[in-house]
């Protein structure tokens, strides 16, 4: 079975009009999924969350 089925996709409320940011997808176990939302059937990053909330710490900004 692929773990992957079932991805929920999400942008940011941030987002632009135009809607060109990445999604994220974090509704699978043990996984975070980003990709750009430009290009919906492309690649996608695939992260351990830990790494994931590392990389949303270093670039929130206050």
């Amino acid at each position: 079975m692929d773990k992957l089925t079932g991805t929920v996709w999400r942008k940011s409320i941030r987002s632009g009009a135009q809607g060109n940011c990445v999604e994220v997808a974090d509704n699978i176990p043990g996984i975070v999924r980003v990709r750009d939302s430009k290009d919906s059937t492309g690649p996608a990053l695939v992260f351990e969350p830990e790494q994931w909330r590392s990389f949303i710490e270093s670039v929130r900004v206050s």
